[in-house]
């Protein structure tokens, strides 16, 4: 018989993952099958020496992607087995779904221990999702100081700046010269990983102004720093909301912004890689919200949360299917006398929906971004309207010699054409009024616009198609 830690062995001989991305990923970008059988054989035999030398020196993010590929009862194990060598800044890199359930089988002690190394704000990220009394019995396990920090920037709301803010910055007094200010930078041991510049506070601790560390390299020592210091630093809020602070980055290039409370007071910085995990996770609640996903839901999710959170907004889906299924029962009659008027209003309202999706799509991006606003509404609609249109009399031509063509009835040619046209100015009008309206209402437009916009294209589709076809014809 083989002795399975021969195994391991062996194929430890195969691949060497330090440092190497080929070694740890296959030609997909994916994590490759058998790096993580071999890890799984380590944990499971509590091989603590092979676990370390397979994962200690990969990123962080590949940490995070080999964690997320583990069995989950495999991955407080692997943590537990690294150690001092674990990385918590990896949990940052996992959905919340799988890192709760590893906080939740970590002993308190572990979780202090690895936060302990992490800047203020992967601390931050790794708590804010548990409940507040596992919070409670982590910090306890923290040194007062470290503790306190972390406290203060749990208070503050979620997806604020104040919670995604570094604690950690580098601030002087004005009368400091470049000299000194340089001397204590070299001479001081507890210093942020990375910064870009340093800021000027009063002995209050308010913020007056900001100093690039590449000015402040290219200037003579007894320079005051003062002389350097931009008193117009742009600089947001604690409690303003991260999608906010994410555009203003945007909008002026920053690569670092200074936080301060009510009383403009310093109490962190932001940086632009906080910033870019922010515009991520504000892009893909935007699309989960889009297609009526909980923005919340992560691919980790069981079975029951996921139909919790998916029931509600079908249900309004079926709704608005009912009342457009009731328009077209009050033309019941005229169906069964006409086959072809059941054939081609799917049609009518299938284009409708899509023409209304594309447009609602674009308005609710518009109105994240913020390039859509009261000042340029009315000429988006204007635009939109006369696009909805345009597109009509190009579809009402096409379809109206596909109706002719397949039933050999002419008439068809003016019936749909007339349809069509109205759906499709119909769909590009309320795809973006119902957007505006919404956000008007103080209502996400991401999370609400599609039944609304869904529900007018099918009721105006069927209403017209049905109803001009009635009408046309005579079969009431």
């Amino acid at each position: 018989m083989v002795d399975q830690d021969a195994q391991v062995a062996t194929r430890d001989q195969t691949i060497e993952p330090r440092g190497n991305a080929d070694a740890f990923r296959d030609e997909t970008g994916a994590v490759r099958a058998d790096f993580i059988e071999r890890v799984s054989d380590a944990v499971r035999h509590h091989d603590s020496a092979v676990v370390r030398d397979l994962v200690r020196e990969l990123h962080e993010a590949d940490t995070g992607d080999l964690i997320e590929a583990l069995d989950p009862e495999l991955r407080p194990q692997l943590i537990e087995l690294m150690g001092k060598d674990f990385d918590f800044s990896a949990l940052t890199e996992v959905d919340a779904t799988v890192r709760g359930e590893i906080l939740e089988e970590l002993p308190p002690e572990t979780v202090a221990e690895g936060v302990r190394e992490l800047n203020s704000d992967d601390a931050v990220y790794i708590l804010e999702d548990l409940d507040r009394q596992e919070q409670v019995e982590i910090l306890e396990k923290l040194p007062p100081v470290e503790r306190v920090a972390l406290e203060r920037s749990l208070l503050y709301p979620e997806e604020s700046a104040g919670r995604r803010m570094q604690t950690e910055f580098i601030a002087v007094s004005p009368d400091w010269t470049v000299g000194q200010a340089i001397d204590y930078m070299r001479e001081t041991d507890n210093l942020p990983d990375r910064f870009y510049e340093l800021y000027i506070t009063d002995p209050d601790g308010k913020f007056l102004g900001a100093v690039a560390l590449d000015r402040l390299l290219r200037t003579k020592r007894p320079v005051p720093v003062v002389e350097l210091m931009d008193e117009d630093r742009r600089r947001v809020r604690a409690t303003e909301d991260q999608e906010e602070v994410a555009r203003q980055f945007e909008r002026y290039n920053l690569v670092a912004a200074p936080v301060v409370d009510e009383e403009d007071r310093l109490v962190g910085v932001l940086t632009f890689d906080d910033i870019v995990d922010v515009i991520e996770q504000e892009a893909e609640e935007d699309i989960k919200a889009l297609g009526g996903v909980s923005a919340h839901e992560e691919l980790s999710d069981s079975v029951w949360d996921i139909v919790k959170a998916r029931f509600p907004w079908l249900l309004v889906n079926l709704a608005c299917a009912l009342v457009a299924a009731w328009v077209i029962g009050e033309f019941s009659t005229s169906i069964e006398k006409m086959v072809a008027l059941a054939v081609l209003m799917p049609i009518v309202a299938s284009m409708g929906g899509n023409a209304g999706t594309q447009t609602m799509t674009v308005a609710v991006r518009a109105l994240a971004t913020r390039e859509l606003s009261d000042a340029n509404a009315l000429r988006v609609v204007r635009r939109e309207l006369l696009v909805g249109i345009m597109n009509g009399l190009g579809f009402a031509i096409i379809m109206g010699g596909v109706a002719v063509a397949w039933f050999g009835v002419t008439d068809l040619f003016l019936v749909m054409g007339l349809a069509m046209l109205t759906v499709l100015a119909a769909a590009a009008l309320g795809g973006i009024a119902i957007p505006l309206a919404l956000t008007k209402l103080g209502i996400d437009p991401a999370v609400s616009s599609g039944p609304f916009v869904t529900t007018i294209t099918d009721v105006i589709g069927f209403f017209s198609f049905l109803g001009i076809a009635t009408l046309w014809f005579g079969l009431n």
